[in-house]
């Protein structure tokens, strides 16, 4: 059986990234492909544990420790849902994953991008992405966007300006770095719009047989 392939959404908090995966997991079901969405951290039950951990705001977490339990939330999820799927030839919609790490812990944190890359390289057995949908809004735009759905901020939505700046200029920098599998979508546009971005980038992996994978 073909192998499946790794879809990943990143971006800022409040950039729509779980709007246009739930957009996503229609239009590729629609067009025939088994797809299968999940979100980091969580998918399964001890990341979804480590994700009440990570984001409540009471907590006073380290940034070490911080990145630390981000990968072991990922090393549980690749291990117990993703490989399992993608040897089973699924195409799998991740809200979120090793660059949000790279972008979060290793900018905003000021750990270090290749530090972090390297925790994560071990988290995930170097199960890398086939594409990664970069939607790109500015810091303040997507704090408004968070104001408007008018939840509690967790803990990390809570942080200043600076941090997401910092986030945001990582992005950036990781885009340029990896054009091929990182592609940027302008996340300021209206939902269909983008939607009909994504799915333009993603025609080359929709239109062909998946490669095997290990």
């Amino acid at each position: 059986m073909a192998r499946g392939r790794l879809i990943t959404i990143e971006g800022l908090d409040g950039a729509g990234k779980s709007t246009l995966a739930h957009a996503l997991l229609e239009a590729i079901a629609a067009l025939g492909h088994p797809v299968q969405l999940l979100r980091e951290p969580g998918g399964v039950d001890v990341s979804e544990r480590i994700r009440a951990l990570v984001k409540d705001p009471s907590l006073s977490i380290s940034a070490r420790t911080e990145a630390l339990l981000y990968a072991a939330a990922r090393a549980q999820l690749v291990e117990e849902r993703l490989r399992p799927l993608l040897r089973d030839g699924l195409l799998v919609l991740l809200d979120r994953y090793v660059d949000s790490s790279l972008a979060y812990q290793g900018a905003g944190r000021a750990l270090g991008v290749e530090q972090v890359r390297e925790i994560n390289r071990f988290a995930t057995g170097s199960l890398d992405p086939d594409r990664t949908l970069l939607l790109r809004i500015s810091p303040i735009e997507g704090r408004e966007r968070q104001l408007e759905r008018a939840e509690r901020p967790d803990r990390l939505e809570s942080e200043g300006a600076g941090f997401f700046a910092e986030i945001a200029a990582a992005y950036d920098e990781l885009a340029r770095a990896e054009p091929e599998r990182i592609r940027v979508l302008d996340a300021t546009q209206p939902p269909e719009r983008v939607l009909a971005d994504a799915l333009a980038e993603l025609a080359d992996l929709l239109a062909s047989p998946a490669p095997a994978r290990g």
